[in-house]
């Protein structure tokens, strides 16, 4: 079976979340006790305003979670998909442009993503192979 682009999930994956990127309650209160303190005398917000506004911190909270929660089924996917390409016989192309035939013999799994090691019909083994660089695989 011939495939496109097998690596487009499993090779790239996108971790860009930033610890820094979520609002936390802490950064809610000091808002709120900020809006408060700065807010005209004689045009206080009203209760529906403040529910309003609590509304949205929830939402966007539950929203940031939610992405989270994505990221990770992602990535347990990515990696489900790679134990399926174990003892299968794979087609890549290589850093230097040639195209290699081997089994995929081994998986490795690290922070910066997973990565393959091929054994060639010659018994040399090739590792470092990404996803993204298979471009066939047969049973």
């Amino acid at each position: 079976m011939s495939v496109d682009a097998i690596g487009g999930i499993l090779g790239n994956q996108d971790t860009s979340v930033g610890k820094n990127s979520n609002i936390n309650e802490q950064d809610f209160i000091k808002l709120f006790v900020n809006q408060l303190q700065y807010q005209d005398p004689m045009q206080p917000m009203d209760n529906s305003q403040f529910l309003t506004q609590l509304a949205q911190f929830v939402g966007i909270q539950q929203q940031q979670e939610t992405v989270q929660g994505l990221n990770n089924l992602l990535s347990l996917s990515a990696n489900g998909q790679a134990v399926g390409l174990l003892n299968q016989n794979v087609a890549f192309t290589g850093n230097s442009g040639t195209s290699t035939i081997g089994a995929v013999s081994a998986i490795q799994f690290s922070s910066s993503g997973v990565t393959l090691s091929v054994t060639t019909s010659g018994g040399n083994v090739v590792t470092g192979v990404k996803p993204s660089q298979i471009t066939q695989i047969t049973p």
